[in-house]
This record gives structure tokens, C-alpha cells and sequence, in this order.
């Protein structure tokens, strides 16, 4: 139901690290009526212009703290929760080409009284300035 909404239309762009682009980052919401620990988030997946980024090439941040999506499945005390937008960064040399790009992102997050894992998806169009 809130898929439409899981990538927000502000916020994204090429991450700049010691004077070089290493990455695009894009701010993202959970999917789901209420808040979720961050251990519950069993995916993150994102693709940009079809191709797929490596899982270990993904980065998520919330109020100021980053975790790879490993480090998330063990984070038991923080949570990411309705509405709040947080920062998914993919870590790629040089970023994205100015223009448009179509980035596809899903979430697989576990919910406790669900009997399967959903997975819920979102594809914007998002423009990196020249």
C-alpha cells in the first residue's frame, strides 16, 4: 500500500568522499504502518538502469548511523520507523552520469505476524543534475 512511497523524489545525488565521487545516495521509507527494528529488514535491493547492485555495495543510514545490510540483521537496538527517511547509498566509483536514471528499489522486511516475508518495490525516475 505505501510502496508508491518508499523512494522519495528529493534528497538523492552523488556522494562525495576526500574530493572524489564514490557513490549515489537516495533517501528511502519503510513500506509498512509502523516502525520495524532494523534486525527485521531482511533486504534491501536496488537497481539502477537494470543493472543490479551487489549487495555488499549498499549502505543504509538513519539519524546519523550507517550499516552495510549485514550489520543490519544483528542492530537490535535502533529502528526505522514510519515515515522517516532514511539514506541508501550505493557505493559505485565515479557515481551516476548526469540526466535521468531509473532506480528500482525493494524492501524485504519481516513482520511478526505475517506467516511469509514480503517484499515490496518501487521504481522513481530521478534526474543527477550536470
Amino acid at each position: 500500500m505505501f510502496d508508491k512511497y518508499m523512494i522519495c523524489e528529493d534528497g538523492y545525488g552523488n556522494v562525495q568522499q576526500d574530493g572524489r565521487t564514490v557513490g549515489f545516495a537516495f533517501q528511502a521509507r519503510l513500506p509498512y504502518y509502523r516502525g520495524i527494528g532494523l534486525s527485521m529488514v531482511e533486504d534491501i535491493g536496488v537497481i539502477i538502469d537494470g543493472e543490479p547492485v551487489a549487495r555488499q555495495d549498499i549502505r543504509f543510514s538513519v539519524r546519523g548511523r550507517t550499516w552495510t545490510l549485514d550489520e543490519m540483521e544483528t542492530e537490535y537496538t535502533d529502528r526505522w520507523n514510519f515515515a522517516e527517511k532514511a539514506l541508501v547509498t550505493v557505493l559505485r566509483d565515479g557515481g551516476l552520469t548526469p540526466g535521468p536514471h531509473k532506480i528500482q528499489l525493494s524492501e524485504r522486511v519481516r513482520v511478526s505476524y505475517l506467516p511469509f516475508v514480503p517484499t515490496t518495490r518501487d521504481t522513481k525516475e530521478l534526474v543527477i543534475p550536470a
